[in-house]
């Protein structure tokens, strides 16, 4: 039904949906700066316009509209300084005819699901699109069950998780959960009151080219906490920060830069939301003003994502919309052996040949930037003078266990032999004159022409045999550039990671049947081409640790699988540095070693290859954990490493912790951030038991813990059946029917777990273990005889070492 309000102005004309392809006037002042959209709302350039009243709205579609009151910036005088505040402000437009001094704009609210509600709005006498979108997995329709009541102040809607009270005069959206408790509401300007003049929900007009910006203001609790926006190396903890999403090639581990931003945030105050959008955006976590959380988006069309839950199931809604990861081959979960860059196939067969006499188990060898016949020239040709026979090597390479990964980008310069062929088919963004670049050429994925050729490049590759490309950079497209979809950056440059991402991935499965690139960049939906990396991280204790809070970060954005270079990127890595961040990486999603030479352990000295060792044949022995894990992770759109709160909301003190992670279910893992073997280690309730010693603790409760013959702290939660392999050189060699189950803790409890079986097709059973010592696998049962052994765990670190 209708909902009539008595006060609704006169009815607006409904016009044909305009697109806005240029860029808002707020580029910086060199190629590839930020922008920070919360600009535009600070100058007196703009005019500002805050919602005030719901004008109408109709129950049974969810459309409606909104009445937006006009402010200006003003100087105020006092006290020996000036301040601008907002104040009301007449029109200045000439005819006054032909303008509205308070814009009645369309407005559109939908319920997703019992815990997901979507909120549009237009900055223009326009309807709103309903158009597809590349982040989202489909078209979002009404859903789930929800009650609706009614009166001449509020409209109510509840569900059974959650409820969302709009008020009508003045207009307010409250999210409230089940019992009635306030998560967040939108902000009125002025509101709460304050000298420091808190910015209302309200879009801006900006004089410079009359785009419009919009600002979400919405209301934050006194001990709320707030995490995500991709893979941010700052502070786990996002409030008090103000936090820029848009893709740069951020050069490093330790600044405000992001290769992988994501608009997504969640909060522990039982909430999270999606900033539907390609255009950058700043969150501005209260940081200006501690009670107010506000999202700068830089789009004439606002459209926001309310879920409702704690962590999990917020991010099972988000990833419900945006998608979730597919299972990327087994051979993935593997070591991946690079430097930059190895750069003939002397050298390649080598390093592979080493690896195997060292009994170092290595899945794959990656050649970055130099295989070319030029060092980072890339034309997609292994260069003639150095690789004798690229496909003879492969094929060598795949019958000794490892895959082959190939590093390439979408950029060109002049020198490179296809800029021509390129730049003569218009492959390239052109700029913002219409003409194609003299400098740089940014392949353009809005042109199915470009995919088509760049495809083309790739496929001979992948049917020499290559398992992976390393997808990188695609992080700085043009913001200003003008691209094949006519549009021009300020949409397109935050979606060409995405594009980027899809172009690859889709192309290695149809050739190889297999899930799989190796990419840097990231935006929103881009778990759904797996897997990512942490990019190029500097060689110190620092960068480790923002290297870990960036993919719990980007975790929290629904991307299951991720990794990092083990010891840093940029220089050597020290050896004590190394070892530890090794550690770290092979108890994670995803590892490899990558970056300045030397990076391969004999390198080092003989010490040094042991421990390496060790250290990778603890991984491989857990790899059926590993691949079962994220599967189950993968169908609820999680991460396979996921910050402590992730398990344990309802724990205060897992809510602080940044510095240690859950690996799964089951495994609690404190990397060594510093040269020594002990620190502090905070454990969620539950008791925990020391994976090398077989020592137990108490949760709920720091302790100081020692690292054992690994240099990293691993714990696993009492209670735990975790599956593990016989020590095999590479995961093709895994003797998969005689998996060993792990029992810790309690011989006389009930255990289960998920157990992976690759034969011919992936396979997922649980295993049951009951206190009595019988097992059996659902849906398939089993005696357990023959081919499966288990027992209970006894202290030591036996049970990973050689084979029995």
């Amino acid at each position: 039904m209708s909902f009539p309000i008595p006060f609704a102005s006169r009815a607006t004309a409904w016009l044909a949906t305009i697109a806005i392809t240029s860029a808002p006037a707020l580029a910086g002042e060199s190629l590839g700066d930020l922008v920070d959209v919360a600009d535009a709302f600070q100058g007196q350039q703009s005019v500002h316009f805050v919602a005030e009243d719901l004008v109408r709205f109709d129950q049974e579609t969810g459309k409606g509209a909104i009445r937006w009151l006009r402010h200006e910036r003003r100087q105020s005088l006092n006290f020996n300084k000036v301040d601008t505040p907002l104040s009301r402000s007449a029109a200045t437009e000439f005819p006054d005819t032909e303008y509205d001094r308070d814009p009645v704009l369309p407005f559109e609210l939908t319920l997703v699901s019992d815990r997901t509600i979507r909120l549009r709005f237009n900055a223009r006498d326009a309807a709103l699109p309903a158009g597809d979108s590349l982040m989202l997995v489909g078209p979002v329709a009404a859903g789930g069950e929800w009650t609706v009541e009614s009166d001449d102040e509020e409209i109510v809607m509840k569900s059974a998780k959650a409820t969302l009270r709009m008020t009508l005069r003045p207009w307010r959206v409250t999210l409230e959960d089940a019992e009635g408790r306030v998560l967040t509401a939108t902000r009125r300007l002025g509101e709460p009151a304050s000298f420091s003049a808190p910015p209302g929900f309200s879009f801006v007009r900006n004089g410079a080219d009359l785009s419009r910006s919009f600002a979400a203001a919405t209301s934050l609790s006194p001990g709320e906490r707030l995490f995500g926006c991709g893979e941010s190396f700052t502070r786990l903890d996002k409030r008090g920060q103000r936090i820029i999403a848009m893709t740069r090639d951020a050069m490093g581990v330790q600044s405000q830069r992001m290769y992988k931003p994501i608009p997504f945030y969640l909060s522990s105050n039982g909430y999270g939301v999606f900033v539907h959008t390609s255009t950058p955006t700043t969150f501005d976590f209260g940081r200006d003003f501690d009670g107010t959380n506000v999202a700068y988006v830089g789009d004439e069309q606002l459209d926001l994502f309310f879920f409702v839950g704690d962590p999990a199931e917020v991010l099972e809604e988000y990833t419900a919309l945006t998608g979730r990861s597919p299972a990327p081959p087994v051979w993935s979960f593997g070591l991946w052996m690079s430097r930059i860059t190895y750069k003939s196939e002397a050298e390649v067969r080598d390093v592979a040949a080493k690896l195997r006499e060292h009994a170092i188990p290595c899945d794959v060898i990656h050649l970055d930037t130099g295989w070319f016949e030029t060092d980072w020239q890339c034309d997609y040709q292994f260069s003639a003078s150095r690789f004798d026979d690229p496909r003879g090597m492969i094929a060598d390479l795949i019958d000794d266990g490892f895959r082959v990964c190939l590093w390439q980008l979408p950029y060109f310069t002049a020198k490179n032999r296809l800029f021509d062929e390129a730049q003569d088919d218009g492959l390239f963004v052109k700029n913002r004159g219409g003409k194609m670049p003299a400098e740089d050429g940014v392949l353009d994925f809005t042109n199915p022409d470009t995919v088509a050729w760049y495809q083309g490049k790739l496929t001979e590759l992948l049917k020499l045999g290559v398992g992976a490309i390393k997808v990188d950079f695609g992080e700085d497209a043009p913001l200003e550039g003008v691209y094949a979809s006519g549009r021009t950056g300020w949409y397109e440059r935050n979606l060409y990671p995405l594009l980027y991402n899809r172009v690859v991935s889709d192309l290695t499965e149809a050739i190889t049947g297999e899930r799989i690139i190796w990419a840097r960049s990231a935006w929103a939906g881009s778990q759904r081409y797996p897997l990512h990396w942490g990019g190029d991280a500097e060689n110190t204790y620092s960068a480790m640790a923002a290297t870990l809070r960036g993919g719990l970060s980007l975790g929290l954005c629904g991307f299951t699988y991720w990794s990092h270079d083990a010891g840093g990127f940029v220089e050597r890595a020290p050896r004590e540095l190394y070892v530890r961040w090794l550690a770290m990486a092979a108890f994670g999603s995803h590892t490899r070693c990558h970056g300045a030479p030397p990076r391969e352990p004999w390198e080092y000295d003989e010490a040094f290859v042991g421990t390496f060792r060790q250290i990778m044949e603890t991984r491989y022995r857990l790899i059926p954990y590993l691949v079962a894990q994220s599967r189950t992770a993968a169908e609820r759109g999680a991460p396979l490493i996921r910050p402590l709160f992730f398990a344990y909301p309802h724990d205060p003190t897992s809510w602080l912790i940044e510095d240690q992670y859950l690996l799964g279910e089951d495994f609690l893992i404190a990397p060594l951030l510093d040269d020594g073997l002990q620190r502090d280690v905070y454990l969620p309730p539950g008791d925990w038991i020391d994976y090398q010693t077989g020592g137990t603790f108490e949760g709920r409760a720091w302790h100081t813990m020692t690292a054992a013959e690994l240099p990293i702290i691993v714990l696993v939660r009492n209670g735990s059946l975790v599956p593990h392999a016989p020590l095999a050189q590479h995961t093709g060699a895994i003797a998969w029917d005689q998996l060993e189950l792990v029992h810790y803790g309690d011989s006389t409890a009930d255990a289960s777990t998920r157990v992976f079986f690759p034969e011919g097709r992936d396979t997922i059973l649980t295993a049951h273990l009951s206190g009595q010592g019988d097992w059996r696998l659902s849906p398939q049962e089993s005696d357990g005889g023959s081919d499966y052994a288990v027992r209970t765990t006894t202290p030591g670190f036996d049970h990973r070492g050689e084979d029995e």
